[in-house]
């Protein structure tokens, strides 16, 4: 989960959350905007982040589900994180990359949640007072072409229910892969690598901390099988 991937790309760039309020790391995407991967502007990033916010009960904490890369780079201040469950989606590689961790000649793909089943992630806490402030800079690297629609949802947690805003696909977009077999994800999760990295780092960073937390994802371990069949002896 990310537009545009977290982590160490092959020129040594790395997403922090000083990039994310400096506007370096727009600028970087921003400047090599393509037509399949248009950039939105900062009035129009606002303007998605006041509409979720308007679902948001003002003067009060927030809430993130993170269940890809925010889960090991979240890149924004927060004050607790849970382990959640959101049910009624479900973690899959179904969202194309020609940037960040792909090409236009060799596009990966990245996770997103899609409708259906349930998904385990990690739900962050965002103090009151910094919600909007620390929205944003989650907005910058999640809302950044549409792919992603932000919505609010309800999680279970071991310390009760909470409410929180997390980033669904967006089917109507031509970034949607639709149904993919676990052959054609890992092809594409081997080859593919762009700016900030590989396809197969952020699935093995995913796949990491999902194990540290003792969560299992029977979709993920498939494409796990399939990539071990296809890694080099």
């Amino acid at each position: 989960m990310t537009d545009a991937g977290p982590g160490t790309g092959q020129d040594g760039f790395v997403i922090t959350r000083e990039r994310l309020v400096s506007g370096e790391h727009l600028a970087r995407i921003r400047a090599r905007a393509t037509p399949d991967f248009p950039v939105r502007s900062d009035e129009e990033l606002e303007a998605s982040l006041d509409a979720a916010l308007a679902e948001h009960a003002a003067g009060q904490d927030a809430w993130v589900f993170g269940y890809g890369s925010l889960m090991w780079n979240p890149a924004f201040r927060l004050v607790e994180r849970r382990l959640a469950t959101v049910r009624g989606y479900h973690r899959r590689f179904c969202l194309w990359m020609s940037r960040g961790r792909g090409t236009a000649e060799c596009p990966g793909l990245m996770l997103a949640l899609d409708r259906g089943g349930t998904c385990r992630g990690i739900a962050f806490r965002i103090a009151a007072a910094e919600v909007r402030d620390e929205l944003l800079l989650v907005w910058r690297r999640e809302m950044l072409s549409g792919a992603y629609l932000a919505r609010w949802v309800n999680l279970v947690t071991d310390e009760g229910p909470v409410r929180a805003v997390t980033f669904v696909v967006n089917q109507a977009h031509a970034r949607y892969s639709g149904k993919l077999t676990d052959a054609a994800t890992a092809d594409r999760i081997m080859a593919a690598s762009g700016e900030l990295g590989s396809c197969l780092d952020y699935f093995e960073r995913t796949v990491r901390i999902l194990r540290t937390l003792q969560v299992n994802d029977a979709a993920l371990e498939r494409l796990e099988t399939e990539i071990a069949r296809r890694a080099p002896a």
